[in-house]
């Protein structure tokens, strides 16, 4: 790394917890007000990339990361 690159390091105490939105039958909601069914499909969930390599032509489907 350079001199104005540093590594920044932060303790569980300095990291704020990140709020996830999805989208729901035409409408926004928090990840966090699921039941722990949906909270499990949302994990399941495999996202749509066309431009991915090593993506199924035919699907376009890869793995959510």
């Amino acid at each position: 790394m350079t001199e104005h690159q540093q590594a920044i390091t932060l303790t569980d105490g300095e990291r704020q917890p990140c709020e996830i939105w999805t989208r729901v039958m035409g409408y926004h909601r928090p990840v966090s007000s699921f039941n722990i069914g949906k909270k499990g499909e949302f994990h399941e969930r495999r996202y749509f990339n066309e431009n991915a390599k090593g993506s199924d032509p035919i699907r376009g489907l890869t793995p959510a990361l």
